[in-house]
């Protein structure tokens, strides 16, 4: 059974080498993957587009416009404010069955049933939250009995609302009106308020306060009201395009020091990595290598990665040279055109767009390192099935040993026997005869 079952020893070792390669490539693929993000955050402006903003209260004496767009004057006055109203309900048998027509800043008109039986004000305050009709209602109780409050879910005056009631009680649902038609209805308890604010000595306002558009390309907030106007400052964010690039360096170095080892040979322990003469392997760690010390052309002052202080190492690490990224981060524009350059000829893109397009290509389908997964994975599916078709004949052969020693253990038992009882006659036939 030993020399049947021989086989499967070289194959179960090229199936654990198939398995080795495997999991590198599913590293790999992982990593390629990280690099081509890395890259893509340096392939489009909005990567470097990153920008700190500073404040500085400033004497109101000193509050005059500024023709700089990116350094406004900045004075908050109030905050925005919810529309609120409520209503007494002086009835104790429900409010009624009817329906509550809600609109929020003049929009359609969104209807909220209530049934007979379920009038309650808890239950109507409840119907109306969940109609999610732009307001919310909450019951509170005083001395005057139960109240119904209600509130406009979002500030400013663009979100004021209105209610018409259809049936219900006079006492109870009618009493919901707003504004009030007749004699009854709520009460307005706050009006809706936009906040007030200047930026340069312009009076400005806003149902939010986060100004989205207001200063194009920034969005601000204001958390407090202000006593004195606040210049705000606005400059590239330098330390978050350094963070972008040494991203991109780290997701290199780590598939270029996994490279390294996967294809490498110890001669010393005599041991070789699970990749060395691996020609997809080998391929992939040269184009790298290649492209982080490739020449683009463009417009700009910089046209190799060294030029802004990313330099490769023997080896082919990458390092970065902070004195020189730092000083060519003080015109942003230009870093930003050596990794963004666009172009028909591929060898003139930028090494955002260059890298990312790369990596892309290695992963897609029928990408050099899909493929060669693919190509792995129907190895190991092959293998298996040797070593099935091994352990079977070794199988069968057992089943035919077994038949085999059987009959002959049984041939030799029926020779014992035979061989005991010629003994004991010939034993007999001695005493006979003496």
């Amino acid at each position: 059974m030993a020399l049947d079952r021989a086989p499967l020893q070289p194959l179960q070792a090229q199936a654990s080498s198939f398995q080795s390669k495997l999991s590198v490539y599913g590293t790999l693929k992982s990593m390629v993957s990280t690099l081509g993000d890395a890259a893509s955050k340096l392939s489009t402006s909005s990567g470097w587009s990153n920008v700190s903003a500073s404040l500085r209260t400033r004497q109101p004496s000193a509050c005059r416009p500024r023709p700089a767009p990116r350094r406004p004057a900045l004075r908050w006055k109030s905050q925005p404010g919810h529309q609120s109203a409520s209503s007494v309900l002086n009835t104790t048998n429900g409010l009624g069955a009817g329906t509550l027509s809600f609109s929020v800043g003049g929009g359609t008109a969104v209807d909220v049933e209530i049934e007979a039986g379920k009038d309650s004000p808890a239950e109507v305050a409840s119907k109306i939250n969940n109609a999610k009709v732009g307001v919310s209602a909450t019951i509170v109780k005083d001395a005057s009995g139960e109240r119904l409050l209600m509130r406009s879910t979002e500030t400013g005056t663009a979100n004021t609302f209105t209610v018409s009631v259809t049936g219900g009680n006079a006492d109870g649902l009618q009493r919901l009106s707003f504004p009030p038609g007749g004699s009854g209805g709520m009460t307005e308890m706050q009006p809706a308020e936009d906040a007030a604010f200047s930026i340069n000595g312009v009076a400005l306002t806003s149902s939010s306060n986060v100004l989205t558009d207001t200063v194009p390309g920034l969005t601000i907030t204001l958390a407090q009201e202000t006593t004195a106007p606040v210049e705000v400052s606005v400059s590239a964010d330098q330390a978050a395009m350094k963070k972008n690039v040494q991203a991109f360096v780290d997701a290199y170095n780590a598939i270029n020091g996994l490279l390294a080892t996967a294809t490498n040979y110890n001669a010393e322990t005599k041991t070789a990595g699970s990749l060395q003469g691996d020609s997809t392997a080998v391929g992939l760690q040269n184009a790298l290598r290649g492209m982080m010390r490739s020449v683009t052309s463009n417009s700009g002052p910089y046209s190799r990665l060294a030029d802004i202080g990313i330099v490769a190492q023997q080896g082919g690490k990458l390092e970065i040279q902070a004195d020189k990224l730092d000083n060519a981060l003080k015109n942003p524009a230009d870093v930003q055109a050596l990794f963004t350059a666009t172009s028909e000829d591929a060898s003139a893109q930028g090494f955002g767009l260059k890298v990312k397009d790369f990596a892309t290509g290695l992963i897609e389908t029928g990408g050099r390192l899909t493929t060669r997964t693919e190509s792995l994975q129907s190895a190991i599916k092959r293998n298996g099935i040797e070593q099935d078709k091994v352990i079977d004949r070794a199988s069968r052969a057992e089943v035919r040993y077994l038949a085999q020693y059987n009959a002959m253990d049984a041939a030799v038992g029926n020779l014992n026997a035979l061989n005991a009882f010629v003994t004991q006659q010939i034993t007999l036939w001695n005493k006979n005869t003496g």
